[in-house]
């Protein structure tokens, strides 16, 4: 892989990939922890936005659902507008943006405006994320691109929790009266951060010979994606008016439609945006699956916990965010061991994360079953920790998995392909597991509602298990 490697003064073509210090690595985690966090931050600021903007339910859905559609759209793009123009440079313009449309949402004044700054705020995550990735690839190797991509797991998988402890904390602390707004105002002096940063010690790097962008490819993918998150993230919300059924309707068509344009342009030696030669890939192709059931679940349970805990067992912003430290802790330590634990066992790694995830999410299952309403930190403690250390050993592993045979020369692509997947998952799992819960909670009671959305999150689990058996033993 020879890429062109670009300094402020000089451009020069590098024999070989320019590489990716401790900087400039800690820089592109931070911006890769940024989009994830404010995917979930919003979950327990939702009933003060609501009191303060008067927002109604269907709106504080799209307060959601915009960014996830907008991020989950555009990922695609943004990888392969980064190995045309440059990573870095898209890369910082992503950041930059994010710092933007991070302070139009902190400044709202209404809730319409809030779902436009966030849709923003999705596509200019969806400019930056894919950089990231694309980056490590394209300035790592070996054990470095190992172990650059287990951090890079581990990353997003503590972001996801953080993201909903941090909103807690900074919703309850009202900091200088800005209530809510604070859990958005907070990513402006971060962004800032990381752009002095990023220009110092990130590298740039783009493909030696990149494709122009594929139009009919991005306006057919964009259309499928909306076509079948639309609906879901809002027709419950709505009452399942005719539009939401024609859209779904819509969706497999569009799929075909997409997958037949792409094919042809692959065979006619054109890039397509998502070439399906890439899928050709044993590894990509697999881990790809493994990425669905686990983001689906794990972001139903996130939304619905957040729910559960503040409506049905009457917990603050602070304590229901809390409630899930012990899971963002043995997530983390977990993490950090890792990279060795993949070395030793391979990929049966997430086999046991499986085994190990579902063993928590039945107690915790048990915990709501015996203790509700008096759910909290210490009734939630075993499980969430459990479960904790069993998401550690799948995330970090199927990033890993998906990315170990991607040519640098198209990073770029491979990264958006395995970031789309995730974030429309994460879309999926709000839309689904989040749409059960609320049409179960009148019938059932919230307790009961949220035993069995507890239990349609293990068979989750249970499937990602069983699909890992098909995995590759080892992994690069």
């Amino acid at each position: 892989m020879t890429t062109e490697t670009i300094t402020p003064r000089h451009v020069r073509t590098a024999e070989a990939s320019p590489e990716l210090g401790g900087l400039g690595l800690f820089t592109v985690l931070l911006a890769a922890a940024l989009p994830l966090i404010d995917f979930f931050i919003v979950n327990v600021a939702l009933p003060s936005i609501a009191a303060d903007l008067s927002a109604s339910e269907s709106v504080l859905e799209l307060v959601v659902a915009g960014y996830g559609l907008a991020y989950a759209v555009l990922l695609v793009l943004g990888g392969r507008l980064g190995d045309l123009f440059g990573r870095r440079r898209l890369f910082l313009g992503g950041m930059a943006a994010f710092g933007l449309t991070s302070l139009a949402c902190g400044l709202a004044p209404t809730a319409w405006t809030l779902v436009a700054a966030r849709i923003a705020q999705g596509a200019a995550s969806a400019a930056m994320l894919p950089q990231v990735l694309a980056t490590i690839q394209s300035t790592t190797t070996g054990s470095r691109r190992a172990k650059a991509m287990s951090l890079y797991g581990a990353t997003a998988g503590l972001s996801m929790v953080a993201g909903q402890i941090l909103g807690g904390v900074l919703v309850s602390a009202d900091l200088w009266g800005t209530g809510w707004r604070s859990a958005f105002l907070v990513n402006v002096p971060v962004v800032v951060v990381g752009l002095v940063l990023a220009a110092r010690a990130v590298p740039e790097t783009r493909a030696r010979r990149p494709e122009p962008v594929d139009g009919p490819g991005t306006v057919l993918l964009a259309a499928s994606l909306l076509a079948l998150l639309a609906p879901l993230t809002e027709g419950r919300a709505a009452g399942w008016p005719l539009w939401t059924w024609l859209s779904l309707a819509a969706f497999p068509v569009l799929a075909a439609a997409f997958y037949a344009v792409e094919r042809r342009a692959d065979r006619a030696g054109r890039t397509p945006l998502v070439p399906p030669s890439l899928f050709a890939l044993v590894s990509l192709r697999r881990g790809l699956v493994l990425i669905l059931p686990f983001s689906i679940g794990f972001s139903g349970f996130m939304f619905v916990i957040a729910v559960a805990l503040q409506k049905g067992a009457g917990l603050g912003p602070v304590q229901a965010g809390l409630a899930l430290f012990p899971l963002a802790v043995t997530f983390l330590f977990t993490s950090i061991a890792g990279p060795r634990l993949i070395n030793r066992f391979g990929t049966r790694v997430v086999t046991a994360g499986a085994l190990i995830q579902g063993v928590g999410l039945t107690l915790m299952a048990l915990a709501a079953w015996r203790e509700w309403p008096d759910l909290g930190l210490v009734t939630l403690l075993p499980g969430g920790a459990i479960a904790g250390v069993g998401q550690a050993l799948q995330l970090p592993v199927i990033f890993r998995i998906v990315l170990s045979e991607v040519p640098p020369a198209r990073a770029g692509v491979g990264s958006g392909v395995m970031v789309t997947t995730q974030q429309a998952a994460l879309a999926l799992g709000v839309a689904t597991l989040g749409s059960l819960f609320l049409s179960l909670t009148p019938g059932l009671g919230m307790r009961d509602a949220l035993i069995v959305t507890l239990l349609v999150q293990l068979a989750t689990v249970a499937l990602t298990g069983l699909l890992s058996l098909r995995l590759p033993r080892t992994v690069g």
